[in-house]
């Protein structure tokens, strides 16, 4: 006989936070917003954390290489979508890595005897306005001059005009050599007034570039999330497909996290994916999505790292619509935090969970935390910025960003849909859409964070932690929705006519 859950799914927007006392100790400059997103022993740490508790989600028009970049910088973390070829997503993956706090791998590489027309095609390929000559023109032959845009001029210069005839040549170059640290490096570059500071060994084969725009975003940014090499964390989703193929290759690259990327993780298939991953790599590993206790145990017995929770709650998404499966993304976190606790107090194991989907406003994010979830997966939120993959277009008089899901026709992710027929994707799980544009990622999510980071404090909590543990929720009414807003007011944007 079916089992029947009587009491409503509830979402976010049906919940509000209760303040609690706020102590003089909590102001915003002491919230640490630290998270683990691996599991730990009592006792332990993880052998990863976020500084904040953010990832974007794995997706084709959200999470690239750049954005990976510019948000490990802030101290989150990305999932680098895996509806791509192997190649592609492991050389994202070493993109990422290859940003060793400020030390550079130099991809932009061409030889002496190529053209002018050869720099142009390799500004528009990857926008990197600094190219570095080597010999053989790798990232690490002999480095033999530099060409910026200050080296040529379109107006006088031929196209077909050798590189070693404009380019800045190595006797000419200030550089830095192999054991430089970065401090010495950037006051290097500031003594000299440099925009780029090569570094070489003792046979002038080039290491690395150091730049200045790297040195001030690093000190914009200081909670970035680094390994012990120095090299940012960065994730990427796979499939149970061709696992068994991508993995080795995403490892090899660098990769410090997986993550299976599925509307419904509560599966055999995924048990298999996490447990190979588990026998035969060092690499840390989530999966989902669950919606339930069952769920979330059975992943944890297969060995994930953290588990997702969310079912049809994304904003793109329409599987609840089109099967009929899913659950209101309050009720599943709630259901998930409690069978994660009672895991802990019988194990001693904590098992972070994401909150993956239903996020509107930036209270759902501290609602997500407070109700037990030790970091949010989000993709509209993330879609919105310059750092997302796709490009700003104008609508009418406003500007947007594309914006499609991975169960869409657009995506092509046949990988993750494929139920062993030859018909590809018989129908969407996603839609194809716009978002408004917002700009950069730093400057739209250091407001976000000062707001969760004030919500908190209204709480009476410093931590995700406190926060967790002395929460105090309350439903709300449709009614109380309405006076949660501007009401019985005119807006002056929306103007009035005189008579």
């Amino acid at each position: 006989m079916a089992t029947y859950y009587l009491e409503p799914s509830r979402t976010f927007s049906e919940f509000l936070l209760i303040p609690n006392l706020t102590t003089k100790d909590c102001t915003p400059n002491n919230v640490d917003l630290k998270t683990p997103i691996t599991k730990f022993k009592k006792g332990e740490e993880p052998a990863i954390s976020l500084n904040i508790p953010f990832s974007s989600a794995v997706m084709q028009s959200v999470s690239d290489h750049n954005m990976a970049t510019a948000l490990a910088r802030c101290g989150g973390i990305s999932f680098i979508f895996g509806s791509q070829s192997i190649e592609d997503q492991a050389s994202m993956v070493r993109k990422v890595k290859e940003y060793k706090a400020g030390f550079v791998v130099s991809r932009s590489n061409l030889k002496p005897d190529q053209t002018l027309q050869d720099v142009l095609n390799l500004k528009e390929e990857n926008s990197h306005s600094t190219v570095a000559i080597t010999e053989d023109g790798t990232s690490s032959g002999k480095l033999l001059g530099i060409v910026t845009s200050r080296d040529y001029r379109l107006s006088r210069d031929s196209l077909d005009k050798p590189i070693s005839q404009f380019m800045t040549p190595f006797s000419s170059l200030i550089y830095g050599t192999s054991g430089i640290t970065l401090p010495e490096a950037n006051d290097l570059i500031w003594e000299k007034k440099l925009n780029c500071l090569p570094i070489v060994d003792e046979h002038q084969h080039l290491q690395h570039l150091v730049f200045r725009k790297d040195y001030d975003a690093d000190k914009e940014n200081p909670h970035g999330l680094l390994d012990t090499n120095k090299s940012y964390i960065v994730g990427a989703g796979i499939n149970t497909k061709d696992y068994k193929e991508r993995v080795p290759a995403l490892v090899e690259a660098g990769v410090d996290i997986l993550v299976i990327d599925s509307s419904d993780g509560y599966s055999e298939w995924q048990y298999e994916t996490v447990q190979y991953v588990k026998e035969n790599f060092d690499v840390k590993i989530g999966a989902g999505n669950v919606v339930d206790r069952e769920g979330f145990l059975y992943l944890v017995k297969s060995g994930a790292d953290f588990v997702k929770v969310g079912i049809g709650g994304g904003s793109i998404c329409i599987t609840r619509e089109q099967k009929g499966i899913g659950r209101g993304q309050a009720s599943a976190l709630m259901e998930v935090a409690e069978a994660r606790e009672q895991y802990y107090k019988e194990t001693g194991i904590y098992v972070p969970i994401c909150s993956d989907g239903g996020i509107v406003h930036d209270y759902h994010i501290t609602l997500a935390l407070a109700m037990g979830a030790d970091f949010v997966m989000m993709g509209r939120y993330f879609a919105r910025f310059d750092e997302s993959p796709t490009k700003k277009l104008k609508v009418g008089n406003n500007f947007v960003k594309e914006f499609w899901g991975e169960g869409s026709n657009r995506a092509r992710n046949w990988q993750r849909y494929d139920t062993g027929g030859k018909q590809g994707l018989i129908f969407e799980e996603g839609v194809d859409s716009y978002v408004p544009y917002a700009g950069t990622l730093k400057e739209n999510l250091d407001k976000t964070i000062h707001k969760m980071k004030s919500t908190m404090c209204n709480c009476g909590s410093t931590s995700i932690e406190e926060l967790q543990q002395n929460a105090r929720i309350t439903l709300v009414s449709a009614t109380s929705l309405v006076e949660g807003g501007a009401h019985d007011v005119i807006m002056k944007e929306n103007g009035l006519s005189a008579e």
